[in-house]
C-alpha cells in the first residue's frame, strides 16, 4: 500500500452506534497519513464544523473519578502462552522516502476480541525464535486507533511503528525483531497479539477537560486515539467541549505522522483544538537554536504554566525518555516565580493523574 501518494485508498465503513458520518468523505493524502472518517452530518452529508466555547477558567467543580476505576477497562486478556491471533488489515509506510527512518501505519483485526481504551497498549510477539532456540518475547506498542478502530465497528486495532535498524559498535547491521516483523508484514498474514495493557494513559473522563498531548515521533500513537474520539467520531456519552493542545516533535517535515488529520481535525474545531510541530533539523528558534518540542513549548511557556495551575488541565507525554528533562527544564523556573517548587508539585499533578508519562 505504500506509494508515493495514499488517494482514497482505505474505505472505512461507519459505525452506527458509534460514528456520526453515514459516509466517508474522501480526502487525497500524501504519504503522511490515512483517511480520516468525516464528520458529514449523517442525513444532509455537509461537513459539520464543531464550535465550542473554551474559556481560560476550569469549569463549576465536580467530584473527581479516577480513569483508572473503570470497570469497562479490559486488562490481560491474552497472554504470551495464549495470544490472540489477529490478522493484518493494512501496512502503510507513513513517512516521507527522505525521512531518517521507516514508520507504518498497521491496521490488524480483532473481531471486537480485544476490547481497548484509548491509552492502552498492545503487545505482539514476532514470529520466529531467538538465538536461544525459544519464541520472541512480546514488545509492546502503544495503540494509535480510537477504541472502536480505523474502520468504526470495534474490530480493529491500529499500530504506528518505526522500523530499527542500526549500527553496532562492530559495524554490524542491526535489525530490531519486532519492528521488521511488523513493517514487513503483508495483509493476510497472522500476529500473535497480547493484552490489552495499561491505565496510565487512558483519557481524563472529563470532555471539557484541557488536554496537553507532547508527543515524539511513534509517542504519537495514543494521541491520535484520543484525538479521533475527540474530533472524529459521535458518542451517546461523550462529547469533547474542552481544549487539545498536541505539541508533536520530529526530525524533518517528511517524518510528521498524520499531519493531514490532525489539520482537518484543526479546521472542523478550530476553537477546540491546537496544533503545534516541532521540526529539529529544519526549525530553529529566535536564538537560533534546533527547535526540539521543549523548545516549542518554551515559546508558551507562561500561558502553560497557567493552564497546569487548573484542576482540569491533563498532560500526556509519550515518547524518547530524553523528552521529560528538557520540559522539566522549562518548568522549574516559571514554577519558582509562582515560589512553587516544580518537581514537588509534579508529584501531586501525578496523584491527581494530571501528569501521564510513557517514555522508552
Amino acid at each position: 500500500m505504500a506509494s508515493a501518494a495514499v488517494t482514497a485508498a482505505v474505505s472505512l465503513p461507519s459505525s452506527k452506534p458509534s460514528l456520526s458520518p453515514a459516509s466517508l468523505e474522501r480526502i487525497s493524502f500524501h504519504k503522511t497519513c490515512l483517511h480520516p472518517r468525516s464528520t458529514a452530518a449523517a442525513k444532509a452529508g455537509r461537513l459539520v464544523t464543531v464550535r465550542a466555547q473554551v474559556t481560560t477558567e476550569a469549569p463549576a467543580k465536580v467530584a473527581k473519578v479516577s480513569k483508572k476505576d473503570d470497570e469497562g477497562v479490559v486488562t490481560n486478556k491474552y497472554k504470551p502462552k495464549e495470544p490472540y491471533i489477529g490478522r493484518c488489515l493494512i501496512n502503510t509506510k507513513i513517512t516521507g522516502d527522505d525521512a531518517p527512518g521507516e514508520t507504518n501505519h498497521i491496521v490488524f483485526s480483532t473481531e471486537g476480541e480485544i476490547p481497548y481504551r484509548e491509552g492502552q497498549s498492545i503487545g505482539v510477539i514476532a514470529d520466529g525464535i531467538d538465538k536461544n532456540g525459544k519464541p520472541h518475547k512480546l514488545r509492546l506498542y502503544s495503540i494509535a486507533s480510537s477504541a472502536i478502530g480505523d474502520f468504526g465497528d470495534s474490530k480493529t486495532v491500529s499500530l504506528c511503528v518505526k522500523r530499527l535498524v542500526y549500527t553496532n559498535e562492530q559495524g554490524e547491521i542491526v535489525k530490531g525483531v519486532c519492528s521488521n516483523f511488523l513493517c514487513d508484514l503483508k495483509p493476510g498474514a497472522a500476529v500473535k497479539i497480547t493484552g490489552p495493557v495499561g491505565k496510565e494513559m487512558l483519557m481524563p473522563k472529563d470532555p471539557n477537560a484541557t488536554v496537553v498531548m507532547l508527543g515524539t515521533g511513534t509517542g504519537i500513537a495514543p494521541f491520535r486515539a484520543f484525538l479521533w474520539k475527540m474530533f472524529f467520531e459521535k458518542h451517546e456519552n461523550y462529547k469533547f467541549n474542552g481544549l487539545a493542545w498536541l505539541f508533536l516533535g520530529v526530525p524533518t517535515s517528511s517524518s510528521l505522522l498524520y499531519k493531514e488529520e490532525f489539520e482537518k481535525m484543526k479546521e472542523l474545531a478550530p476553537e477546540n483544538f491546537r496544533l503545534d510541530f516541532a521540526v529539529s533539523r529544519e526549525q530553529t528558534n529566535e536564538k537560533g537554536e534546533k527547535m526540539y518540542i521543549q523548545t516549542r513549548m518554551a515559546q508558551y511557556a507562561s500561558e502553560l504554566w497557567e493552564l497546569l495551575k487548573k484542576d482540569n488541565t491533563f498532560v500526556y507525554m509519550c515518547g524518547l525518555k530524553g523528552m521529560e528533562k528538557g520540559i522539566d527544564d522549562i518548568m522549574v523556573s516559571l514554577a519558582a516565580k509562582d515560589g512553587i517548587d516544580w518537581l514537588t508539585y509534579k508529584r501531586e499533578l501525578k496523584k491527581a493523574e494530571q501528569w501521564n508519562v510513557e517514555v522508552y
